[in-house]
């Protein structure tokens, strides 16, 4: 059974705790934190915490794997901490990585426009497939409700942009909504275009149209909350309400429509343009080369610095001949090759992983397959890279457009529907096929399993079905019994991962405390959580802070599975070369499922391997 309140108490403290998060949010797989001072975080760690995949850390942004359990465990970190949408302070003393705050700013801004974007693309291409069969007139009420609710994500994208914007600035959002929607208002539309154009005290107003425009708002909404921050130091508190949103709207707007707006309309036109400009001069060459990457690119996060292109293309042109193209040949073979592997490992923990990977990856998720089995085993990654190519060569030779801002899958092929070309779509369909049957046949001829060093070992999941019963839990240790909230660590101490006691030990031997069945020795070795036969839960963590030992000085006895009796050695530790490390050998014994059980301690002070040290009675 998987223990989501432990790996979301892990992680927050590795991260630094919930006071260096700045901001928190999660994406189909990963959770994403804008963290105060990146110092505090410790990545190495973090990559080998149970339920953890992969650590992506770039600046203030660090990026946890975690696949499919991601809201599960999500959810879980609510409850621990407090975390807010302002922008991260830079971390006093080091040096600023302007690279990753600028990602981070606009992963913060763009990401959560996708769904929206990507929702009103596909719609669109749903309402086409209905008028191209007849099913729907474009002159039918139902056409129109569903189109225009559709076209709305689209034209009112600088107010949407400038919600998001105003949220990573950490500035009146309904101030900067107010102004990104006075910039497409039919009245200021209007008075643009007007015949011999529009002047504002002698300055001429260029005649742009911001529907569809991301990067006037951006640009815009960033001068409004520096002046907004400026504004509230000097005006008096008792107007403060009024005057500091009027001088906003004053100052803003007319900086705005002379220059931040044609400056981010030009700076939206640039970026386009050079991409297309990338692809008109490699032509199909570049979709393969950009598929071939994307394992590379996703791993490191620098994909994210595609989103804004993909957003101002799906704007204008209205389509994306480049990014999205080649990742629907990257996304279709992670899936082809983590199925293949499921079909040719003879690991049944491999053989699951690659099935809900695959399938994932099938449809256009695919951290799951990248940081769960591509990426670890070297022959896999070569025949994704190789898949993806072969599949971008075909899809940039056929120059398949996508017409939506989402990742390409078999929920989302009708983004590649083109009311002007029919093929479009087909071609699209064919590159899926290619693309899922190279990377299948290719990590079928390619994969060992005597080749992967890093798979895991298959293994007897624990039996966890038992009925919870009332029972008396042994000391696993020999040593001195403290209060839980003695342990110099929050997590345990405030009992955020369970009720329990500690042990201070006196000798290196740790011993199962009931009969029972192992859930987890953990990867680093410093931990053990078990089942016991009366349905307790029990996590028994080896010092504090352990886990930065990578194992050394710890020798389990016993495997992920393995049935245990009360008094049989699960782990011998060497307590000297841990206090000699720096680190509190104190060792909390916690009951995880806490709801389902009243723990009563039954030990203080001296204790030995089978003495009572807490009783549990089993909640009705």
């Amino acid at each position: 059974m998987k223990n989501y309140k432990q790996t979301a108490a892990d992680v927050l403290r590795l991260v630094g705790g919930d006071k260096n998060v700045s901001h928190l949010e999660h994406c189909s797989t990963r959770l994403r934190f804008t963290l105060a001072d990146p110092a505090k975080a410790d990545a190495a760690a973090l990559k080998k915490t149970p339920g953890v995949m992969g650590v992506i850390a770039s600046g203030p942004q660090c990026q946890v794997v975690i696949g499919n359990d991601v809201i599960e465990v999500y959810d879980e970190l609510l409850k621990l901490g407090s975390f807010n949408a302002a922008a991260p302070a830079a971390a006093s003393g080091g040096k600023k990585n302007i690279g990753g705050l600028i990602l981070d700013y606009m992963v913060g801004i763009f990401q959560p426009l996708v769904p929206a974007i990507a929702g009103a693309g596909v719609l669109k291409a749903i309402l086409t497939i209905f008028t191209t069969f007849g099913l729907l007139s474009s002159s039918d009420v139902v056409y129109q409700v569903f189109y225009n609710v559709a076209d709305a994500a689209l034209y009112y994208l600088p107010v949407l942009v400038a919600f998001t914007t105003a949220t990573k600035f950490g500035c009146n959002k309904l101030v900067a909504v107010a102004l990104a929607a006075a910039m497409i208002s039919p009245s200021t539309s209007a008075l643009l275009a007007t015949e011999g154009g529009a002047y504002f005290f002698g300055l001429h107003i260029q005649s742009i149209g911001y529907t569809g425009q991301v990067f006037p708002s951006i640009l815009i909404v960033i001068f409004m909350a520096f002046l907004e921050k400026w504004c509230n130091k000097w005006c008096p508190k008792a107007i403060r309400v009024f005057f500091v949103p009027l001088f906003c709207f004053a100052v803003a707007f007319p900086v705005g429509l002379l220059l931040l707006g044609p400056l981010g309309y030009n700076i939206g036109s640039l970026l386009t343009s050079a991409i297309l400009g990338l692809y008109n001069t490699l032509g199909w060459l570049a979709v393969a080369l950009v598929a071939a990457i994307l394992p590379f690119m996703i791993s490191l996060g620098m994909h994210k610095a595609l989103v804004p292109y993909a957003v101002a293309s799906i704007a204008d042109p209205g389509f994306d001949m480049l990014y999205l193209p080649a990742s629907l040949a990257h996304n279709i073979s992670e899936g082809g090759a983590c199925l293949a592997v499921a079909i040719k490992t003879k690991d049944e923990n491999l053989r699951s992983t690659a099935i809900s990977a695959g399938i994932s990856g099938l449809f256009g998720i695919t951290e799951p397959a990248l940081y769960g089995v591509t990426l670890q085993r070297r022959k896999v990654t070569i025949a994704v890279v190789l898949s993806s190519f072969i599949g971008g060569l075909f899809i940039g030779l056929m120059g398949i457009k996508a017409f939506a801002a989402v990742g390409p899958g078999i929920a989302s092929m009708a983004m590649y529907i083109d009311p002007a070309n029919s093929m479009n779509f087909v071609w699209a369909c064919v590159g899926f096929a290619i693309s899922v049957a190279a990377s299948f046949i290719l990590t079928l001829i390619l994969y060992k399993d005597e080749d992967d060093t890093d798979a895991p070992s298959a293994e007897a999941a624990p039996d966890s079905s038992a009925k919870p019963a009332s029972c008396t839990i042994a000391s696993p240790l020999e040593g001195k019994a403290v209060p839980l909230t003695s342990v110099k660590d929050e997590v345990f101490s405030q009992k955020i991962l369970g009720d329990g006691i500690a042990v201070v030990p006196s000798k290196g031997e740790l011993y199962a405390p009931a009969d029972g069945t192992i859930e987890s020795v953990f990867e680093s070795k410093h931990a053990i959580s078990m089942v016991t036969s009366t349905g307790a839960e029990l996590l028994m963590h080896i010092g504090m802070d352990t886990v930065k030992l990578e194992g050394k000085g710890f020798a389990p006895a016993v495997k992920n599975g393995d049935k245990v009796q009360k008094g049989q050695l699960l782990m011998k530790f060497d307590i000297a070369a841990i206090q000699a490390a720096g680190f509190d050998t104190t060792t909390p014994i916690v009951v995880t499922n806490g709801d389902t059980f009243t723990v009563t301690p039954a030990a203080d002070g001296a204790v030995k391997p089978g003495a009572a040290l807490m009783k549990l009675e089993a909640v009705q």
